[in-house]
């Protein structure tokens, strides 16, 4: 019975996320950026990162808080996993729904960062504890991107707007708002969006009050989400880690794929790519580093955080990053044999990662 239930809510959690956070949270941030005039590209990857790893980070978040800390492992194993979704099946789907062709100074500079990134992980989850020092790091990391995009256009300025500048959810819900429901599934997904707008108005005039309410329940359905995961995995008789790999990570990262594949249809797969990477930027170091600060200044004591799986799993993720840029650099971008070969790379590990318990 807790099987059937856990699982149960997960699958409405997931689903009620990705209503929330691509209708509602991703919308009163692109006001935001609207009214604070951010460049594009700032503004694509903080405000609208945060948007669409707002459930990584929550259930980051909640996991670390949960029982003193004792499944802080389920918080960076979502943070991997969806890292790793992102990478094989994000941009794997996308060069299956039309070749996609890059422009590769963009590409370059956030793979390079990127890759600093994971390495740091690797660095730190090797003791299995984090310190303050290594929280820091990443959030210094993040800080340091951001100027960089800021001085990009500065530096180069013949290069064309970058292909992360465009939020590829946005462009979902523009190409869908005139779509009548003609399904069970879309109605009941409009009257969620109907019920919720009740609350929060119109989001452009009131994009704070939508952007506080959206944290709210976004942040109420992470918990129930790493509580039932946790149940789940008890149940079934493996680790927490494994689910948060796995399951968590690819529920909460489905709507980005959507909105890439959209996207990549429309022939701006560059934009996918663009934006699967300057997610993971964010959510390895703002998605972990933040959680860990906040934990570390107010409990003043290192995290302890399981390794073995945890730290594979990063290795993995890693060498997804290589293939990647390999794939890249060979043929400046991906074709459907590409995006077949990420596919399968996905679904070997996964198999791996159950089987493997």
């Amino acid at each position: 019975m807790i099987i059937i239930t856990s699982l149960t809510v997960m699958v409405i959690a997931v689903y009620l996320l990705s209503i929330i956070t691509d209708v509602f949270f991703i919308e009163s941030l692109d006001e935001i950026a609207t009214r604070w005039k951010l460049p594009s590209n700032v503004s694509g990857a903080s405000l609208m990162a945060m948007g669409s790893s707002m459930p990584e980070l929550s259930i980051s978040m909640f996991a670390l808080l949960r029982a003193s800390g004792e499944s802080s492992e389920v918080g960076a194993g979502t943070i991997v996993g969806s890292a790793v979704f992102n990478i094989l099946v994000i941009t794997g789907a996308s060069a299956l729904a039309h070749p996609i062709q890059i422009t590769w100074r963009v590409i370059l500079r956030d793979i390079l960062f990127y890759v600093v990134s994971v390495l740091m992980l690797l660095f730190m989850f090797a003791d299995g504890r984090i310190l303050i020092i290594e929280a820091a790091l990443l959030l210094s990391l993040y800080a340091i991107y951001i100027y960089i995009l800021f001085q990009w256009r500065r530096w180069f300025p013949e290069a064309e707007e970058d292909s992360s500048n465009s939020d590829p959810v946005a462009v979902e819900e523009e190409s869908a708002a005139n779509d009548e429901p003609s399904n069970i599934y879309e109605h009941v997904t409009d009257g969620i969006i109907r019920a919720f707008s009740l609350l929060t108005g119109d989001i452009r005039r009131h994009y704070i009050r939508t952007f506080i309410l959206s944290v709210i329940v976004i942040a109420g359905i992470s918990y129930l989400l790493v509580e039932n995961a946790i149940a789940f995995a008890n149940a079934i008789g493996i680790p927490p880690l494994i689910i948060a790999l796995t399951v968590l990570a690819g529920g909460s990262s489905v709507p980005d794929m959507i909105a890439s594949v959209i996207v990549a249809k429309e022939g701006r797969g560059d934009m996918a790519i663009a934006n699967a990477i300057g997610s993971n930027i964010f959510d390895v170091t703002i998605g972990l580093g933040l959680p860990w600060m906040i934990i570390l200044v107010t409990r003043g004591m290192a995290i302890n955080i399981g390794t073995g799986d945890l730290w594979i799993s990063t290795a993995v993720l890693l060498g997804t990053v290589f293939i990647l840029s390999a794939m890249l650099l060979i043929r400046r971008g991906l074709g459907k044999v590409e995006g077949s070969i990420l596919i399968v790379l996905y679904v070997i590990y996964i198999l791996w990662a159950w089987l493997g318990h």
